[in-house]
């Protein structure tokens, strides 16, 4: 059991790199695009200083229509644009296309709920000194929610570990395509064993990191 193990130790390496890649490429889109998205999300809503109903309505909707579609069916469903902006359609750079897909609007309803939780005299505060709406997004929003916005990244982070390694099940690498090609093709329950608690260490470690990195930003 143990030499099939060693003799795929350069296996699990390839699997762990290509899975940060995936999780990496894929948490870096939510946290570049979900967060503006969060913040427009939340300032359209209502009794806020940038109202639209029909406009928060439509994103709204965007955003719970994504967030409802099960992954691995928005995996396969986007394969020829993934084919158009990569020109593949396997490999770990390929599957971050769903993965930022998936990831964006997720990211952004936890940053909403985010800036929720700021008390509401903080913004009023701010609007009658005569904050600008893009000073108010800087210095006030995402300063005050930037221990929960970090808290959301490590969810949004754990959440796309497992679905990355979903996306190794269809061609994507990483520690799905590992568990898949040797623990289940091959019967070598040993490896299936080994993905599942390389998967659960990876999780505590983005846990620990993630809290630690709140514990910092948070002023309170």
């Amino acid at each position: 059991m143990f030499e099939n193990l060693l003799a795929l130790v350069p296996e699990f390496g390839m699997a762990i790199w290509q899975t940060f890649t995936m999780v990496g490429i894929s948490a870096a889109a939510a946290l570049l695009f979900g967060t503006p998205l969060g913040v427009l999300l939340f300032l359209t809503g209502k009794g806020q200083i940038l109202e639209r109903k029909h406009l928060h309505q439509t994103i709204n909707y965007v955003v719970n229509t994504v967030r409802s579609l099960p992954f691995i069916i928005l995996l396969v469903a986007i394969i020829p644009l993934t084919r158009v902006i990569i020109g593949t359609t396997i490999g770990p750079i390929a599957a971050s296309v769903p993965l930022s897909i998936a990831a964006i609007p997720f990211f952004s309803r936890l940053v909403e709920q985010a800036l929720r939780e700021i008390p509401k005299g903080v913004i009023e505060a701010a609007v009658a000194m005569g904050a600008s709406p893009l000073g108010l997004i800087w210095k006030v929003l995402l300063n005050e929610a930037r221990a929960s916005i970090v808290s959301a990244l490590t969810v949004t982070s754990i959440s796309l570990l497992s679905y990355s390694a979903m996306a190794g099940t269809v061609g994507g690498g990483g520690i799905g395509d590992l568990a898949i090609r040797f623990g289940y093709y091959r019967f070598q329950t040993e490896v299936m064993i080994a993905t599942v608690v390389l998967l659960i260490l990876l999780v505590q470690i983005i846990q620990f990191t993630g809290n630690h990195f709140a514990r910092l930003l948070d002023k309170r």
